[in-house]
């Protein structure tokens, strides 16, 4: 996932609010009384929320599974003459930290991208392990109803400066499983394009689900809004943004 799309996905989200997301992460983090400090952005793509974050005075770490959309993170920071942003190529299933942090926060529905309840709570667990004492989490999902209603079954074009991308899109509601097949086109330099392929797998989840792998993970279930906003979140939204705190471990080493 996320190799030849790497290259095109800027241009696909051009539409995304970035600036309203991160004006609302940074109200979270700062009610929680963190206005500084280190904060880790999983499955932060091409940096977009990382270098925000960075510039809201944040010390910042991105952690993603695909190398070439941490390509175009690197020299996009490159680009912006800022070499403070540390990337690392993980899957967030193994994430390995220097040390902890002070929060993470994770955009764009990454963590449906955990197919399973075991899956997501390990990293839920992963995330409490690296957090300090009392450190946030904050993390946007899609909504059932998302999926069903807006993605559902569609076959979508969009023609880019880039090329081309097709989404075909298929949803269980059943099992709350979607799944995008992805074709695309990009121009060579020598006007010809290039074909290739992509399946993207995301799992639906209930907030119920949400907050039960996150407790059972050992974190602690603060709120889920509604769409970025400051209403509480429920199913008939359309993306819910979890935060929760890191709960106390015995044996944990706290600085």
């Amino acid at each position: 996932m996320y190799s030849e799309f790497a290259w095109i996905y800027d241009e696909c989200m051009d539409n995304v609010p970035y600036e309203e997301w991160v004006a609302f992460l940074v109200k979270r983090l700062t009610e929680n009384g963190l206005t500084e400090g280190i904060v880790a952005d999983l499955g932060c793509g091409t940096g977009e929320t990382t270098w925000r974050l960075s510039d809201a005075g944040y010390d910042m770490i991105g952690v993603d599974s695909s190398e070439e959309m941490l390509e175009i993170a690197r020299e996009k920071e490159y680009d912006r003459n800022g070499m403070s942003i540390l990337y690392l190529h993980q899957d967030l299933r193994e994430m390995e930290l220097f040390g902890t942090v002070g929060a993470f926060v994770s955009v764009c529905d990454t963590m449906n991208y955990l197919t399973t309840k075991e899956d997501l709570t390990k990293v839920f667990r992963l995330v409490n392990n690296y957090l300090e004492r009392e450190g946030l989490f904050v993390f946007d999902m899609k909504s059932t109803r998302y999926y069903r209603e807006v993605l559902g079954e569609h076959t979508r074009v969009e023609h880019l400066e880039e090329g081309t991308l097709i989404w075909e899109n298929s949803f269980d509601s059943g099992s709350g499983r979607n799944e995008y097949a992805l074709t695309i086109y990009l121009e060579n330099e020598d006007g010809l394009y290039e074909r290739s392929e992509e399946e993207h797998v995301q799992q639906a989840y209930s907030i119920e689900e949400v907050r039960h792998c996150l407790e059972e993970a050992g974190m602690e279930f603060v709120a889920v809004y509604a769409d970025y906003s400051d209403e509480p979140g429920t199913e008939e939204a359309m993306r819910l943004v979890f935060v929760a705190k890191e709960g106390f471990q015995k044996n944990k080493t706290y600085v």
